[in-house]
């Protein structure tokens, strides 16, 4: 139920919702760095959300992969199959599952990561450089939040 203070559908216009914004936030911000994923490290952006989230939390599996990179099970291991043809990630069998295989990088996905990260960090100060340290961490914070709220729904 809505708080009291909350406007109602009749006192906000679409474009004034949160999720609206959200959504053209996120819509705005993937395009330039779908670009700078090709221009930085020479992969899709699926693939560069694969390696930096293998990077990241190695060693993972594809279902785990697919989790913290916000893909469905089918692109993560898509993904991770081109990171292995690639020769960035390696992808071994799971000890305690035999039908699982878990993800980590290879010394050559690792120098590819550190340039990606590298260029995760400078997308995220493109887009939230307009706010203050102060308000990034609070911004940070409401999301934190957020998230822990709807993943209880």
């Amino acid at each position: 139920m809505a708080k009291p203070d909350t406007p109602t559908a009749a006192d906000l216009p679409l474009d004034r919702t949160l999720t609206y914004r959200l959504h053209l936030l996120h819509k705005l911000s993937d395009q330039e760095s779908q670009q700078a994923y090709v221009k930085d490290a020479g992969l899709s952006m699926s693939d560069g959300r694969c390696l930096t989230t293998i990077g990241t939390f190695e060693p993972l599996s594809v279902n785990t992969l697919a989790r913290y990179a916000n893909l469905n099970k089918g692109q993560a291991s898509r993904a991770a199959q081109a990171l292995v043809e690639q020769g960035l990630v390696r992808k071994q069998g799971d000890a305690e599952d035999g039908r699982g295989v878990t993800l980590t990088l290879s010394p050559a996905g690792r120098k590819v990561w550190v340039k990606t990260m590298a260029m995760v960090h400078r997308r995220n100060q493109e887009i939230f450089g307009c706010l203050t340290a102060a308000e990034q961490r609070q911004l940070g914070a409401f999301l934190d939040r957020l998230i822990r709220h709807n993943e209880k729904i």
